[in-house]
């Protein structure tokens, strides 16, 4: 894993006094395997359960991901074995 400051230093608008220029600085920049996680979130987002926090424990939020995560990876095998 790797962790990747944005390009515009995570400012999207900043204040500034009257007579100051505007800082400049790239509009749109690519941040790299930000997709990856992302999604990883979209796949889990699609389990009804997982859809909103349910659950009142903490162990038991990890423990549904980790079945959801088994059950795309069983199926994604089952369909690349046929």
């Amino acid at each position: 894993m790797e962790i990747v400051q944005r390009q515009d230093d995570g400012f999207r608008s900043t204040w500034a006094w009257a007579n100051a220029p505007a800082r400049e600085g790239p509009r749109f920049a690519v941040v790299p395997c930000r997709w990856v996680v992302e999604r990883s979130f979209a796949w889990l987002g699609r389990c009804r359960r997982l859809s909103k926090d349910y659950e009142f424990l903490r162990v038991n939020s990890e423990n549904a991901i980790y079945l959801a995560m088994s059950l795309l990876l069983l199926r994604r095998i089952a369909r690349s074995a046929r």
